[in-house]
């Protein structure tokens, strides 16, 4: 019998076993980032406080417009940008970037490179 793997439980195992060394701090936050079917979102989260500073997604109404006709890569790439605008704003440079236990890849991989793009070191 062929047995079919969870494989939302097995990217939640790899989380917690990255979270268990990345934790984002006051002066180097943590941008965590999740990703569904047909959404991305991204926040930065300082774990010493437990507060989320800056958070883009998808969803958000200023970015829907710019969104409509773009594949789900460029947008995320949008979505890094825009996080990473939010944060510059605050005052945040360097942040540790928390994949989530996603694979480095695809839409994962862009939103980090439109983070770096707009200025954001990690």
């Amino acid at each position: 019998m062929i047995i079919k793997t969870d494989k939302n439980k097995e990217r939640v195992i790899r989380h917690k076993r990255v979270r268990r060394k990345v934790s984002g701090t006051t002066e180097r936050p943590r941008l965590n980032v999740y990703r569904s079917l047909n959404e991305i979102y991204a926040q930065i989260i300082d774990d010493t406080k437990g507060v989320t500073l800056v958070s883009a997604s998808t969803k958000d109404k200023d970015l829907a417009k710019s969104l409509e006709k773009l594949s789900k890569s460029e947008q995320a790439k949008v979505v890094g940008k825009a996080v990473a605008e939010k944060a510059i704003a605050k005052g945040i440079t360097e942040i540790v970037f928390d994949r989530g236990g996603y694979l480095f890849t695809g839409r994962v991989k862009a939103l980090a490179d439109g983070a770096r793009e707009a200025g954001l070191r990690f």
